[in-house]
């Protein structure tokens, strides 16, 4: 199937002034929303629609197409179907392009997983439905206000029920919207035909719309469960990783004279040796200068390229040189300055400790902080895979 991942993000907002670029977990918030849409194996195709210049270049750099909006859908009155609707019609005006599924994802929602999106598409198609919309569920008592009077609105107050026994009612929460193309344009709406309902936890649910949710997203990216999945990595043939918080603990020593050292791991180092006799090459990618870096793959016997601003195109001429497409690249990094590595290979692994915007994006998070044995970790777990196949 073609299936259109369309992200609406206009340039202004009342509530929070620039809000799609405001820095979340080290990203723009808009950043997280086209991660998980591209990260969504069904997802054939992200379009962010903006009327903002600024916005276009986030999008373009996170590797999503634009559509420009028009400013008169695009003010704080239009609605997020004309939105939608003109994206299509650009698209098929353009080229012809018309996609069985469109999955509509508000940038407010950055807590959504690859997984939610994958299971509500999979939710939709089993269900034979036309559209569909995610929800959290909600079970208790709600009551209704009307001006001055309140009403008991989902139970009868004089006939309170067990908690338990009480009604599920499920309520969207603007994450995931689903839906056939005909239903937009038929009916002027994301939602019309069979609807389905995709359920998600609470956590997830939570959107950006005040000032003060910026600093609850904070913490809630922060204390997010560490994603524990196994990935497959028996076609990886090369391993890169940060030196600095990944082979360390990020902790530097540093005497009277200046001279630095680390703390490393040489439990690492045994990982890293057994890997390579397997046949999967490693390579150190770092911004640090210092020649500790130099001197600890000198040991290890592991190419080291340090100093490097930019460490996507190091990687990317590794991979040129070696011939390598990168679902054949593994990455193992820690902090922000890794995020460009970590979405573009085909596995991402970061230490337990690692900054919470790397941890959002990665595939699999270690048990072992960094210099602790965190890259011994990927290395069992890549041998105990290559073991298997062997068998």
């Amino acid at each position: 199937m073609e299936i259109l991942a369309l992200i609406p993000a206009r340039g202004g907002s009342r509530g929070i002034p620039r809000k799609n670029l405001q820095v979340v977990a080290g990203r723009p918030l808009l950043a997280h929303t086209i991660s998980a849409a591209q990260a969504t194996p069904a997802i054939t195709r992200v379009v962010v629609s903006t009327d903002d210049a600024e916005i276009e270049g986030v999008a373009r750099d996170c590797g999503a197409e634009v559509v420009r909006r028009p400013a008169e859908i695009s003010g704080d009155t239009a609605s997020s179907e004309s939105a939608l609707l003109h994206a299509l019609t650009r698209l098929r005006r353009d080229e012809g392009y018309e996609p069985d599924l469109v999955v509509f994802l508000q940038a407010t929602s950055p807590l959504r997983e690859p997984e939610d999106i994958t299971n509500a598409i999979d939710s939709l198609i089993g269900a034979g439905a036309d559209s569909l919309f995610s929800a959290c569920v909600q079970q208790g008592f709600v009551w209704r206000r009307d001006g001055d009077n309140v009403a008991s609105f989902t139970y009868d107050h004089r006939s309170r029920p067990r908690r338990q026994d009480a009604h599920e009612d499920v309520m969207e929460n603007g994450s995931i919207y689903i839906f056939k193309p005909w239903v937009l344009e038929k009916e002027g709406n994301r939602l019309g035909g069979k609807i389905a309902v995709y359920p998600m936890s609470v956590r997830d649910s939570f959107q950006i719309d005040e000032p003060g949710d910026l600093e609850l997203v904070e913490i809630l990216f922060a204390h997010r469960p560490a994603r524990r999945a196994v990935p497959d990595v028996r076609g990886v043939e090369l391993v890169a990783m940060d030196f600095d918080g990944v082979m360390t603990d990020n902790r530097v020593l540093t005497d009277q004279d200046g001279r630095e050292s680390v703390w490393a791991n040489r439990a690492d180092g045994w990982g890293i040796a057994r890997l390579r006799e397997a046949g999967v090459e490693v390579i150190v990618i770092s911004t640090e200068a210092n020649s500790v870096v130099a001197a600890r793959c000198r040991k290890l016997e592991v190419e080291c390229l340090q100093g490097c601003a930019d460490k996507l195109g190091a990687l990317q001429d590794v991979a040129r040189q070696r011939g390598l497409k990168a679902p054949a690249i593994a990455y193992i990094g820690n902090d922000v300055n890794d995020l460009e590595c970590l979405e573009w290979v085909g596995t991402a692994f970061v230490v337990a400790d690692a900054d919470p915007a790397a941890r959002a994006v990665a595939h699999h998070v270690t048990r072992a902080p960094g210099g602790h044995g965190a890259v011994r970790e990927v290395c069992d777990l890549m041998l105990a895979q290559k073991m298997d196949v062997e068998e």
